[in-house]
């Protein structure tokens, strides 16, 4: 189950998607507690040292999709007792962060499904045109 989860879509000229990779390549440097604004918010955590990176980058349906995934692990010194709006709060989020990861999951199978059937109708044009 997700602690807590944060996501924001939205459209992005280049040079703020510039700066919010800025931002997070400024907190990474520095470790620690950082700060990044993500337009309303301000999102504080502790980078440790060492983490893990995953980067991937798809081509499909004539878009290009890039994803950055960073990983650390949680330290139980990290992590206190919330208080009770904020428990709330968070409740909401989780909600909000399920219902949006559901919409994903389901937008990732509808696309997975449309890729088989290409390659399914691609590969019997191709086992039609050898019978011919």
């Amino acid at each position: 189950m997700t602690d807590l989860k944060f996501e924001q879509k939205r459209s992005l000229s280049r040079l703020e998607a510039a700066d919010q990779l800025a931002a997070l390549a400024t907190a990474l440097r520095q470790g620690g507690d950082a700060e990044l604004e993500i337009d309303p918010w301000k999102l504080s955590l502790r980078i440790p040292d060492d983490i893990h990176s995953e980067i991937e980058f798809e081509v499909e349906d004539g878009e290009i999709e890039l994803e950055i995934e960073l990983k650390w692990p949680i330290t139980s010194a990290a992590r206190t007792a919330p208080s009770p709006a904020t428990e709330e709060g968070t409740a909401t989020k989780r909600t909000t962060a399920k219902r949006a990861t559901a919409k994903r999951t389901t937008a990732k199978r509808a696309t997975a499904k449309r890729t088989t059937a290409k390659r399914a109708a691609a590969a019997a044009k191709g086992t039609a045109a050898k019978k011919s």
